[in-house]
């Protein structure tokens, strides 16, 4: 996704503009980026927390910053009110766990199972575990993802967290929609997964307005 991104002239810059462009027509949910840590770096830190504060965004998650080097990032985003999300594995040591959730904001991102990101047919034991070793530590939400893409998925992690991360099936659902259609299949799946289709039926296209 990263490497589709940057041949198609994605920058951080440009992530900016969007999230702007997002807050100056209303939205008000909140918006996280995800990234490697080389783009905000090339950026600058405080540029990019600037930048991110006038834009309205809430929050960042940097996979591959642990938490011992992230220090610099948290001090140009604590006080802008951007969160730097504490990311955290099924191999992460109680003390790693320990020492994210005590630097952490916004909530705490678990990873279900170790490797890859991907959409899987089954979920991890390794997830469930894992939620219950990071409750010990803190009351943030704790979110679950890699390798959910079904509605199921989501049911059965909200028997045991706060949240669930879908980002791999959703690209897959993107990159398979018609010319021209990646915003409905988008919004389609979606729906989907929050069970909102059952409740509406399929009758109407889903993410089309009157026009």
């Amino acid at each position: 996704a990263s490497f589709h991104a940057l041949q198609q002239g994605v920058t951080l810059k440009r992530c900016l503009e969007v999230c702007r462009t997002l807050r100056e027509s209303g939205l008000t949910i909140p918006l996280v980026f995800m990234g490697y840590y080389n783009q905000f770096l090339a950026l600058g830190l405080d540029t990019f927390a600037r930048e991110g504060q006038k834009a309205g965004l809430d929050g960042v998650i940097v996979p591959d910053l642990p938490p011992e080097e992230a220090g610099p990032l948290m001090e140009a985003c604590g006080p802008r009110g951007i969160d730097v999300i504490s990311l955290l594995a099924p191999t992460s040591t109680d003390e790693r766990i320990a020492a994210a959730c005590a630097i952490a904001g916004g909530f705490i991102y678990c990873v279900s199972l170790a490797g890859v990101t991907g959409a899987r047919g089954q979920l991890s034991e390794g997830g469930r575990q894992l939620v219950q070793r990071v409750r010990a530590h803190t009351k943030l939400p704790v979110a679950v993802g890699f390798g959910l893409s079904k509605r199921e998925h989501i049911e059965e992690v909200g028997t045991y967290a706060d949240a669930a991360i879908v980002g791999s099936a959703l690209v897959d659902v993107i990159e398979s929609a018609p010319p021209g259609g990646a915003a409905v299949s988008a919004a389609t799946f979606l729906q989907e997964l929050q069970g909102l289709q059952e409740q509406q039926g399929r009758t109407q296209p889903v993410g089309r307005g009157p026009g």
